[in-house]
């Protein structure tokens, strides 16, 4: 609903709008909220009850987008414990209803952009000693979720300059590839 409307408003910076342009391509946003986490949460007119429903219908959407990750590319910009945590539960109901239908969801791409230095052998979990073992990111999607025939990549760096190079290369991928 936000991407339509910006699509459809008369606003400045619209034809730079993650949500506008998602729209545009039929693609699903979605958001996911920790009620209490938010600023806005403390504003009387905040509606916690109405907040955590439509995160919930949100999770659904996302779980059911997760259900057809198989082939396909799953990417974390910089959160450390809810992007991650959202993605396993949303891919273990999808896994599960997989599994019910004879299917399996395992070949897949995860990309997590971060500011954290990894050491350079991201394949193989770190001990529980280590600050890193901790690191949802890393054990989630890097390791674990696509440990049953995925691969998972890495790239430290800062958004400012990560996700523009992403778009770059994509682009060039697009064009290399065409038609």
């Amino acid at each position: 609903a936000v991407g339509r409307a910006i699509a459809g408003g008369d606003f400045p910076y619209k034809g730079v709008s993650l949500l506008a342009h998602a729209h545009g391509f039929g693609v699903p946003v979605t958001v996911h909220v920790a009620v209490g986490l938010d600023i806005t949460h403390e504003h009387p007119n905040f509606d916690a009850a109405a907040t955590a429903a439509l995160s919930d219908n949100d999770f659904l959407k996302f779980t059911s987008v997760v259900q057809r990750l198989e082939g396909g590319v799953v990417m974390n910009f910089g959160s450390a414990v809810m992007g991650p945590e959202v993605y396993l539960k949303a891919l273990s109901m999808a896994r599960n209803v997989a599994h019910q239908q004879g299917r399996r969801i395992v070949g897949f791409t995860s990309l997590v952009c971060d500011l954290r230095r990894l050491p350079p052998d991201l394949g193989r979990e770190a001990g529980r000693d280590s600050a890193e073992y901790y690191f949802r990111p890393w054990k989630t999607m890097l390791l674990r979720t696509v440990a049953d025939g995925g691969e998972g990549f890495y790239v430290c760096g800062r958004h400012a300059e990560t996700v523009p190079a992403l778009w770059s290369a994509i682009n060039h991928f697009e064009r290399e590839h065409a038609g």
